[in-house]
C-alpha cells in the first residue's frame, strides 16, 4: 500500500536512515558498502570519460586525445596532442644574390641627391616632396619626423658602392660632404623604392 502522507514518507526515511546505527554490525556493514561504491565509481567514470571524449573529438579535427599508460600509483589523466604543423615547418627562403641592378643604383643616387637639396626655408613638406617619387609609401611618414634644417649635408661627392645585392634588394653606400649615407633600395610594385637609411660616419 503506498504511503500518502508527509508523517508516514518521514517514517519511512528514518527508518532508513536509522538502520546503520541499529548495531555495530549494521555500521561496519554500511561503511563497507559505501567503501565499494566509492572505489567502483573511482574506476568506472574515468574510463567512461574517457571514451565519451574520444567519441567527442572529430575523425578529421586537429586535436585528438591520447591515454598515457597507467602508472602504479593511478590512472594517468588524457593527454591532448595536436597534429596541426608548426609555423616554422618549411623553412625561410633564403634571398638570392644578384649583380647591382642599374634602375636600384638610379634610384638611390636621386634619392640623395634630393636628401641633401634642403636650401635655408625649404619646409619640411617640400622637402619630402622631393623625396616622394624615390620613397616608399610605408618608409614616407618616418621621413616626415625629419627637419631638413638638421640634414648636415648639402651635395654628393661620390659614386655609390654597393654593399650587399639581392634579386630585390640592394644596400648601398653614397658618400656626402657630411656623413655617408647608408640606403636600401628595395623592388616594389611601382619600382624601385628607398625603404631606409643611416649616416654612416
Amino acid at each position: 500500500m503506498p504511503i500518502r502522507t508527509n508523517r508516514g514518507r518521514a517514517a519511512v526515511y528514518r527508518r532508513l536512515w536509522g538502520w546503520p546505527l541499529r548495531s555495530p554490525r549494521h555500521l561496519v556493514g554500511t561503511l563497507v558498502f559505501l567503501a565499494i561504491l566509492v572505489t567502483a565509481l573511482g574506476i568506472v567514470l574515468p574510463k567512461v570519460m574517457g571514451k565519451q571524449q574520444a567519441k567527442a573529438s572529430p575523425a578529421t579535427g586537429t586535436t585528438t586525445t591520447s591515454v598515457t599508460a597507467p602508472t602504479p600509483s593511478g590512472v594517468a589523466a588524457p593527454v591532448p596532442t595536436s597534429n596541426l604543423p608548426t609555423r616554422l615547418s618549411t623553412p625561410l627562403a633564403t634571398p638570392t644574390t644578384a649583380a647591382p641592378n642599374g634602375d636600384a643604383i638610379r634610384v638611390a643616387k636621386e634619392w640623395a641627391a634630393a636628401w641633401v637639396d634642403h636650401p635655408q626655408g625649404i619646409t619640411s613638406a617640400q622637402w619630402l616632396e622631393k623625396l616622394k617619387p624615390y620613397t616608399t609609401e610605408e618608409y614616407l611618414p618616418v621621413m616626415s619626423s625629419v627637419d631638413p634644417a638638421n640634414v648636415p649635408a648639402t651635395k654628393v661627392t661620390g659614386e655609390p658602392t654597393v654593399g650587399t645585392s639581392y634579386t630585390s634588394s640592394v644596400q648601398l653606400t653614397i658618400p656626402t660632404d657630411g656623413p655617408k649615407l647608408s640606403i636600401t633600395v628595395v623592388s616594389t610594385n611601382a619600382g624601385w623604392r628607398v625603404a631606409d637609411y643611416d649616416q654612416a660616419s
